[in-house]
């Protein structure tokens, strides 16, 4: 037995007395609860949770993992989230523990992404009243948060199609007003999220501006889910930009949630609002559309929405269970066209960012705080009942995306299909050109559109 399991044999003793006193509060209905103690509770509690350590030993995990079909996972998957929620917590914790001996962090795409689920269960259980739910659902530093997100960004056209494909959008509508605009671009970007964005947009912006001999103004308003995240950010673009002679560039940060008053808005200039996996994580359809009316009333030029592309519209441990499952496989499963299986950068992907969020997703008890995937339709018809009217995106759009599942080591030609994706990429026009989304194979992932004020 290992330091963490005997730490874990000693914090039981440690902490019975507080886990007597949380069971005690359990309302577990007699007609499903095959427990009879507290100490019965307590013993199934800590063979889970031997059982997961036993999982995450990865010296000893690829000779002892039980071999399992991925049918057998999900139904193992399925079946665990069907008894928490009857509240039938002893069967369950049965079966979160038989899912420990098929899933492995360091097995094929399958069992990773079935033992962030298994995680997630976990956590359910246990409840974040326990001792042990930090053991379970402990947090990346914010470094290791930022450096998977990097390894993400770099390796796999997800977040770069979101990113170019959104510059490309208001880049055209900054082109449609030059001759009014005095030059000057104002960006409101309702999700900051460390500015890897808005290096790309400089770019572009230069390139005109030397064609044109002009000088480009470009403001940057964006909202952080934290100060440090915010200054980060700000560094991070102020010294890049200082590589453009030709762009005049001011940022300005705010935290999330704050009023969006007193945006001065400058003669002539454009203004572009950006929204990439912002409105889907908002609390409820209030807030969304609170923000819808905020960003009607800037009067923008252009919005870009990016959405992930899902039924996970509701919280709760079964509500579009089956969606989530499949959403994060088909994630886990494009990894295979970025990184090896053995990869570093891979496993801190999948436990510092598509990991979390899994975890995140299953193990939260509280509706607020509940992120919604939902299909391209829903937002549209969002979008039209607060007075947007759908832009049509240009080729130019719809040929880069298609260019960038060419580059880097995501590409593997014998795979390419009509759809002009590579790998199991793919790239789909929708709705007569005002939507483009990013597919994995014949599952949407991300989607893309543009609007304008009606």
């Amino acid at each position: 037995m290992n330091e963490e399991v005997l730490s874990l044999s000693l914090a039981t003793v440690g902490h019975s007395d507080h886990v007597e006193r949380e069971l005690k509060r359990r309302r577990i209905d007699d007609s499903h609860s095959l427990t009879n103690s507290v100490e019965d509770w307590e013993e199934k509690i800590f063979r889970l949770l031997e059982e997961r350590q036993r999982m995450l030993n990865i010296e000893q995990r690829g000779k002892d993992v039980q071999e399992g079909s991925g049918i057998h996972l999900i139904h193992l998957l399925l079946v665990a989230a069907t008894l928490i929620k009857d509240n039938n917590v002893s069967s369950a914790a049965d079966n979160v523990m038989e899912l420990y001996r098929y899933v492995s962090v360091t097995g094929d795409s399958g069992q990773r992404v079935a033992a962030y689920f298994a995680d997630g269960l976990a956590a359910r259980l246990l409840t974040q009243k326990s001792a042990f739910y930090n053991m379970v659902m402990s947090k990346p530093t914010p470094a290791d948060e930022f450096m998977a997100f990097t390894h993400m960004y770099r390796v796999s056209p997800f977040y770069q199609f979101a990113h170019f494909t959104a510059n490309q959008a208001i880049i055209e509508a900054f082109e449609g007003e030059e001759e009014n605009n005095n030059w000057a671009l104002h960006v409101i970007d309702f999700d900051i999220s460390h500015g890897f964005q808005w290096p790309s947009l400089m770019q572009s912006l230069s390139e005109m501006a030397t064609a044109s001999n002009r000088l480009v103004s470009l403001r940057i308003t964006g909202l952080a889910r934290s100060l440090e995240e915010l200054i980060d950010t700000e560094n991070r673009l102020i010294s890049f930009s200082k590589g453009f002679q030709n762009i005049a560039f001011e940022f300005h940060g705010l935290l999330r949630g704050s009023k969006l008053v007193n945006l001065e808005r400058r003669e002539n200039e454009t203004v572009a609002v950006n929204m990439v996996f912002h409105l889907s994580s908002l609390s409820d359809i209030l807030k969304i559309s609170e923000t819808m009316t905020a960003i009607h009333s800037l009067n923008p030029s252009i919005v870009v929405l990016v959405e992930r592309e899902g039924s996970q519209n509701s919280c709760g441990i079964l509500p579009n269970y089956v969606d989530s499952l499949h959403y994060y496989a088909a994630m886990f499963d494009s990894l295979d066209d970025c990184l090896p299986l053995e990869s570093a950068e891979r496993l801190n992907i999948e436990k510092n960012h598509l990991g979390r969020e899994i975890k995140d997703l299953i193990a939260s008890e509280d509706e607020v705080k509940c992120s919604r995937f939902e299909i391209m339709e829903t937002w549209k018809g969002r979008m039209t009942s607060h007075g947007f009217s759908g832009i049509e995106l240009s080729s130019k759009a719809t040929i880069q995306a298609k260019l960038l599942l060419k580059m880097g080591c995501h590409y593997h030609p014998h795979f390419e299909g009509n759809s002009g994706g590579g790998g199991g990429f793919r790239i789909y026009e929708r709705d007569c050109g005002r939507s483009i989304s990013l597919g994995w194979q014949d599952r949407f992932l991300i989607t893309a559109s543009a609007w304008r004020c009606i």
